[in-house]
């Protein structure tokens, strides 16, 4: 990463407490960015804070007054934002019907509404200066679908549409939108969810690289970044032959 082109940005990271958003708040910081993070868990959050140097600010995205009130303290504390790395996300492995309202709702919020909100507190100022970078960490099951992940791969989906969009909106006004499609990385998120990860393949990433592969593509003005980048084949034939990849997809899973 650049240090000249990240010195004295501020930056904001969500689901900074763990995985790709620590790994992506300890590269910026490194690279001479003042960073903000962001996370629900206020131990981890301080670690990852005094490893980098960063602004601990513990909150939890799923509820939107509070995504609201983190995008306004940032702006208050800083000034503005140059870097909004949008991470912080949370999954459901199992049918449906076992899902709760609360936990339907809980995806919804912190996988799309969160991001919709904090892109929309921060793109104003990004706008009036004509520079700006908004990341966005999706997910390949959100490009395919994903047997009895269907809240999850749903709310990854609109993401994929929001951040692609939102790049249409700000064509030619200074602002990147990068979105990171990854497969399988390695983070505490499958624990969380309920499910270990249970394929041989794709096989995990570290949270590092998936960090690296985002900030990278955000530098470079890249729209979308791939993990590993194989995955824009299925990707492909799904948007160019739907049927002959249900079918495969019903068939392997």
């Amino acid at each position: 990463m650049s240090s000249r082109r990240l010195a004295g940005a501020v930056a904001l990271v969500t689901g900074a407490s763990s995985g790709i958003g620590a790994a992506a708040a300890r590269r910026l910081a490194g690279a001479g960015a003042r960073v903000f993070l962001s996370g629900r868990d206020p131990d981890r959050l301080a670690a990852v804070a005094a490893q980098s140097g960063g602004t601990a600010i513990p909150c939890d995205l799923t509820d939107p007054d509070l995504t609201t009130e983190l995008a306004g303290r940032v702006l208050d504390v800083a000034g503005r934002v140059d870097i909004l790395v949008n991470n912080a996300g949370q999954g459901f492995a199992g049918p449906l019907t076992e899902m709760t309202d609360a936990q339907i709702q809980a995806l919804v919020a912190a996988n799309l509404t969160a991001p919709m909100l904090l892109a929309r507190a921060v793109l104003p100022g990004m706008l009036a200066r004509g520079s700006g970078r908004l990341g966005f960490v999706g997910s390949i099951a959100g490009r395919l679908g994903v047997r009895e992940e269907a809240v999850y791969a749903g709310t990854k989906a609109g993401l994929s549409v929001f951040a692609d969009s939102l790049r249409k909106e700000t064509t030619g006004r200074g602002i990147v939108v990068t979105e990171l499609v990854p497969a399988v990385v390695d983070t505490p998120f499958f624990a969380r969810r309920g499910r270990p990860y249970p394929r041989r393949r794709p096989r995990p990433v570290p949270a590092e690289r998936a960090a690296d592969a985002l900030l990278t593509g955000m530098l470079a003005g890249r729209h979308e970044v791939c993990l590993p980048r194989w995955m824009v084949l299925p990707i492909a034939v799904r948007a160019t032959l739907p049927a002959t990849y249900r079918r495969l997809s019903d068939r392997f899973g």
